[in-house]
C-alpha cells in the first residue's frame, strides 16, 4: 500500500466564525493542502424564523460566543472568512456549506454526505450551563463520528 493511498481525500471542518474555531480551521487547511485532499468547510445555523424565545435563550446564554447563530447569510459570511484562512494556511481545494442545524448534527451529516475520512474540530467544549444547553461539539463529533477525527488544541 502506497503512502498516498492512506492520505486523506476529504476533510470536513466546522466553524462558527469565533478565533478559536478559525484556528482548527487553518490546521485543516494545511493538513488538507499537504494531503491534496479536499476542505469542506461548514457551518451550522439556526433559521431565522426560529421560535424567538429559543433564539433569545440561546443568545443570552451564549453572549460574546454568538458569533453566527442566526440565518444562512452570517454563515454564509463565516465560511467564506474561513476558506481565506484555509487557503492561506494551504488548503487548494476549499468547499464551503452553510448548513440550517445544531453544530454536531451538521458536520456528523456533512461527513457522510461528503464521504468525509477525516473531522477536524476545535477543544474548545462549551462548559457549564452553556455546554449543558448546546453541547460539546467536540465530545460530541469524537464520539459519534463514524470516521477519523482530530482533535485541534485551539485554546490558549
Amino acid at each position: 500500500m502506497s503512502e498516498t493511498s492512506n492520505a486523506y481525500r476529504t476533510v470536513v471542518v466546522g466553524t462558527d466564525g469565533s478565533e478559536s474555531s478559525l484556528r482548527a480551521v487553518a490546521r485543516a487547511g494545511s493538513l488538507a493542502g499537504a494531503c491534496g485532499a479536499t476542505l469542506v468547510i461548514a457551518c451550522a445555523y439556526l433559521p431565522a424564523e426560529a421560535d424567538d424565545r429559543e433564539l433569545a435563550r440561546a443568545q443570552d446564554v451564549l453572549r460574546d460566543e454568538a458569533y453566527q447563530v442566526v440565518g444562512s447569510h452570517p454563515a454564509e459570511d463565516t465560511v467564506r472568512t474561513a476558506a481565506e484562512r484555509a487557503g492561506s494556511a494551504g488548503a487548494t481545494k476549499v468547499k464551503t456549506v452553510a448548513v440550517q442545524g445544531s453544530p454536531v448534527e451538521t458536520l456528523l451529516d456533512v461527513v457522510r454526505r461528503e464521504s468525509a475520512d477525516l473531522l477536524v474540530v476545535g477543544n474548545r467544549g462549551l462548559a457549564g450551563i452553556k455546554g449543558r444547553l448546546l453541547g460539546s461539539v467536540p465530545a460530541d463529533a469524537t464520539r459519534r463520528s463514524e470516521c477519523d477525527v482530530l482533535v485541534v488544541h485551539t485554546t490558549d
